[in-house]
């Protein structure tokens, strides 16, 4: 004899809501997790050449020297001064050289501290980005930001950003 085997229905799970879920659950960690930013500096280098810089003499009358020692201490050509005065120094220093080519050195110590070392290149970046926008407001009555790439062109051959950074020293002065 046959017996007939009862058909169970398996009962359905209600999964009508579990995308909503998963897309707030999505939003939820996106919202209170903490993405990180590098920190760095924005440089461009120069071109990869085959061929062998030439060498350019520049004066030490027009050379900015500023270094940071293990202290977290600013130094301008030997004299200490604050981070609140170093924008102004460097602003005065670049645009008092008309046509002369000058550099801004800086020289750290290994034991100098990030915060200090970002501090003052910012602070020297800063510095060449206020006497752009002053000549762009002067020459072409608007913001750096807004000039044609021709007078940008103008206004960076004017003040073209030339750091120099040198080997970092031990601490007290020995390279």
């Amino acid at each position: 004899m046959f017996f007939r085997r009862k058909h169970r229905d398996v009962p359905e799970l209600n999964t009508t809501s579990t995308a909503d879920i998963s897309f707030m659950l999505l939003v939820f960690f996106l919202v209170t997790s903490s993405m990180d930013t590098d920190k760095g500096l924005s440089r461009q280098l120069p071109p990869l050449d085959d061929a062998p810089q030439k060498e350019v003499d520049i004066s030490r009358d027009n050379v900015m020297q500023i270094r940071l020692d293990s202290k977290d201490s600013l130094w301008v050509d030997d004299k200490s001064v604050a981070f609140e005065t170093l924008q102004q120094q460097v602003e005065s220093f670049v645009a008092s050289r008309q046509t002369e080519r000058y550099v801004v050195g800086v020289q750290t110590d290994r034991a100098t501290s990030y915060e200090a070392y970002f501090e003052m290149q910012n602070t020297i970046v800063a510095a060449f980005h206020a006497l752009r926008e002053k000549m762009a407001r002067q020459r072409y009555g608007h913001s750096f930001s807004q000039c044609t790439e021709e007078e940008r062109f103008v206004i960076v051959q004017r003040y073209p950003l030339r750091i120099s950074e040198a080997q970092p020293t031990q601490e007290g002065g020995r390279p």
